[in-house]
């Protein structure tokens, strides 16, 4: 049974009444406040009324899936059964949503359900490479191996896109000081320069003139400078959501100075170490290319992944269907030629994972020092801009005078 929050009116009094009422639906809560004499006017169930706070402390995040499927791994491995590992797993489970779907697993499991098909039910939890890699074990007896598998390439993928995120930091704290500072000069400075030159009654050089007239108008019109700022902000949101702006957003990507390399290196190390992993596993070559197309989060490398699937379809190998794409870096069908003549795709495939993985990291790590002098460079423009055009002119009253 189910709680649910409820406003309805009294037929009998004519009054409005708060109260809980239990049922298994929000459509039996209703049927039974009807018996009672109530007319529903609104009901949620208990879920829907958590504060905010108690939902952002439920999200699932990737560390809770990892520990996921290494304690189902090691118990599956220590030969405890399917639905027992699960009633553990979903004991040791901190996060409360998570271990409610884990206990709805469990129920899918005990029905008869495979574990893979349990899954689904869930996507925005397991994605298309968990779930194959458990398919896969499943078919194979292995299933302790694929997730364990599965488990590495999430933490794999989670670390790179921490690197990443990571050298991203001190740019944008850059250039939250630099607004910052401008903001600062053109609210507080600026004013009082203009004050200076209407006392002494000159006239204003035209980079200060423009600096004032812009001051001026953020004083008196934030509000306007706000709401364009968020419409512009939500707009600009919606349109990266759409087809055309995700597909710009990707090609920005891979062709932005300084960080283009990084970005294909990354999708490269992506693509290579979800292929090893699921040729590992026993999935079909087309199926680790599909999935990998899914995986890899940027639409023009799945294009080329797709072309290639096709090409692969039609007979070709896989190396001679990668080497003409646009994006694809030029080891990655070199080493898949290797380990097509050796028989060992998944092998020379996880060796150029690796590759990527190392010079991504070094690359990372001069990434800083690389744009360090840009910014201060930039910083230096923008700010001594403003410092001049303020200075100046003073300097220039003081020797008027004198």
């Amino acid at each position: 049974m189910r709680k649910f929050h409820y406003e309805a009116r009294d037929q009998s009094t004519n009054k409005i009444v708060k109260s809980i009422v239990q049922a298994e639906s929000e459509h039996a809560a209703a049927k039974t406040l009807i018996q009672q004499g109530f007319m529903p006017l609104s009901i949620k169930s208990e879920e829907d009324t958590k504060n905010i706070f108690a939902k952002l402390t439920s999200r699932i995040t990737n560390k809770d899936r990892v520990i996921f499927l290494r304690q189902l791994s090691t118990l599956i491995g220590a030969g405890l059964p399917l639905a027992q590992s699960l009633r553990t797993v979903a004991e040791q489970t901190e996060n409360k949503k998570f271990q409610e779907i884990i206990q709805d697993i469990l129920t899918e499991v005990e029905g008869g359900k495979s574990l893979s098909s349990s899954l689904k039910r869930y996507p925005e939890v397991f994605d298309t490479i968990i779930i194959a890699l458990v398919s896969a074990g499943e078919a194979s007896g292995t299933l302790d191996e694929a997730l364990q598998r599965v488990a590495l390439q999430k933490e794999k993928d989670a670390e790179t896109l921490s690197k990443i995120r990571g050298a991203m930091v001190y740019p944008g704290i850059v250039m939250l000081v630099i607004v910052g500072v401008m903001l600062f000069m053109l609210l507080t400075v600026v004013p009082q320069v203009q004050a200076l030159y209407d006392n002494l009654g000159q006239s204003l050089p035209w980079l200060t003139a423009m600096m004032i007239n812009t001051s001026q108008f953020i004083i008196h019109y934030w509000w306007l400078v706000l709401s364009v700022l968020g419409v512009l902000g939500y707009f600009m949101g919606q349109y990266l959501k759409t087809d055309t702006g995700i597909r710009m957003k990707d090609t920005l990507k891979l062709n932005i100075p300084l960080f283009s390399a990084m970005f294909r290196k990354m999708y490269m190390a992506r693509f290579t170490r979800t292929g090893q992993t699921l040729l590992a596993t026993g999935v079909a070559m087309l199926d680790m290319l599909r999935i990998s197309a899914e995986s890899v989060n940027n639409v023009i490398i799945a294009e080329e992944i797709n072309r290639a699937a096709e090409k692969v379809k039609g007979g070709k190998a896989l190396s001679v269907a990668l080497e003409k794409e646009e994006y694809v870096l030029t080891m990655v069908p070199q080493m898949i030629k290797i380990g097509e003549q050796s028989g060992k795709i998944d092998e020379m495939m996880g060796k150029t994972a690796q590759v990527y993985e190392d010079e991504l990291e070094s690359e990372i790590k001069g990434l800083t020092t690389t744009i360090e002098p840009l910014l201060m460079i930039v910083m230096a423009v923008f700010v001594g801009g403003m410092v001049g055009a303020i200075l100046f002119p003073i300097y220039s009253l003081v020797n008027k005078i004198h």
